[in-house]
């Protein structure tokens, strides 16, 4: 533990001491490595909160099309029992939703354009409940559909490459298809678009087609609902509910929560942001390695006051705890600048990226090539923390070598020229 004179001459040491040339430099040398960690930690907070904001303005989209969880048979086919199912999904606390879906695969044609897409049979009176998407278009665009009417609603970037609008129709071509002499001929049903939609992530308004559950059950040749997706109260907990949940089913259905949905996607995500971490951090390093050069330079100029303090009786370790002081407090100060100003721009990012873009005039995000148009940010304490404890580890560690040189010094050597 240091005592009030350690700590009074290290933070003297800390602010150069005597106003001499060479002190001066030594003092500038230290902002600079303390300016050089704030920067460093500032960085990193910055980088990770947006890091943080796209994943959540992302996943937040995705989730929009996507259910918390879906539950089907592995076979492709229709549930058995879908009541039992039903019944063993809502007795789960953490589900507030359930709706049943028919889910495929098929082809969409119009005139010589054909795209493919995800075809989503579903229920418009169940299917609000389970994804925020539907729960817009419940009072628009999902009452449009009838069983037996054969509409379909398409994603907005879907009809726009079939150059299709509300009240046209397109041609559904199922995989599934019919034998005949000629051979297998695949199934094919003239649809009526009743709508489009907007989810605001392309991959979905680019691929996916919904419709009646009755009328892809007929298209696409199943007894009934092939799955079920099911909302719950919180999305972090899909995993360990998708778990509990395959459990209480028959066997033979697949339980599937949102993050395994999209896994790839997810893995890349975390891998981006692990490297981003550990490049900034180089940030922190280089003026942890600053640090070293500072603390060497006031050893080397702090000879004759070491000398006397330890003819004064100081011990190695109190000359030692003297520049562990200086050098913990340049990380504290650094670490702390840091904190603050990265913290000041992570949660005021949505007003300072607009001023820059109209300062430059220019557009960070173009809304026709990004996936949103504005900048995300969202702090977490799970990123802060580590960022603040590696940077004071790294200030502290930078301390030791140089306070164990000046621990070293030979009071006869020292005052030998003074």
């Amino acid at each position: 533990m240091q005592t009030p004179y350690e700590l009074l001459l290290g933070w003297r040491y800390t602010r150069a001491g005597r106003a001499t040339r060479r002190n001066g430099f030594i003092s500038f040398i230290s902002g600079v490595s303390m300016l050089g960690i704030a920067l460093g930690v500032a960085a990193l907070i910055i980088v990770l909160s947006v890091m943080n904001g796209f994943q959540k303005e992302v996943r937040d989209r995705m989730l929009g099309v996507l259910s918390h969880i879906e539950v089907f048979e592995a076979d492709g086919q229709a549930i058995v029992n879908l009541p039992k199912t039903l019944a063993a999904i809502e007795a789960q606390p953490e589900v507030v939703g359930a709706a049943p879906f028919v889910g495929a695969q098929a082809l969409i044609a119009r005139g010589e354009d054909m795209r493919g897409a995800q075809v989503r049979g579903i229920d418009p009176a169940l299917e609000p409940r389970v994804t925020p998407l539907a729960a817009e278009l419940a009072d628009s665009v999902l009452p449009r559909l009838h069983a037996g009417e054969f509409g379909i609603v398409l994603g907005g970037a879907l009809a726009r490459s079939l150059g299709v609008i509300a009240g046209d129709t397109v041609t559904l071509i199922a995989p599934t298809g019919q034998v005949t002499p000629a051979g297998v001929v695949p199934r094919v049903r003239t649809m009526t678009v009743v709508g489009t939609f907007d989810s605001g992530h392309y991959e979905y308004d680019a691929s996916l087609a919904m419709l009646h559950i009755d009328d892809a059950a007929r298209i696409f040749r199943v007894e009934g609902p092939t799955g079920v997706r099911v909302k719950l109260r919180d999305l972090h907990t899909a995993r360990e509910v998708a778990v509990r949940m395959a459990g209480d089913l028959d066997q033979g259905l697949v339980v599937r929560d949102w993050t395994r949905q999209n896994r790839t996607w997810f893995a890349a995500v975390q891998l981006e942001k692990r490297m981003m971490f550990i490049i900034l951090t180089l940030i922190v390093a280089v003026a942890a390695f600053n640090l070293v050069s500072t603390l060497v330079m006031t050893v080397t100029d702090k000879r004759a006051d070491i000398a006397i303090l330890r003819t004064l009786g100081a011990s190695p370790r109190s000359i030692m705890g003297i520049f562990v002081v200086q050098g913990a407090a340049v990380g504290v100060i650094g670490t702390g600048l840091g904190l603050l100003f990265g913290l000041a721009v992570a949660f005021n990012i949505d007003t300072i990226v607009p001023a820059l873009e109209h300062l430059l005039r220019t557009s960070f995000l173009p809304q026709d090539v990004y996936l949103i148009s504005r900048m995300p940010s969202d702090p977490q304490q799970a990123d802060i923390v580590p960022v603040a404890l590696i940077s004071l580890l790294m200030a502290f560690v930078a301390t030791l070598y140089p306070s164990w040189r000046a621990s070293r010094v030979n009071p006869a050597e020292a005052l030998r020229y003074e």
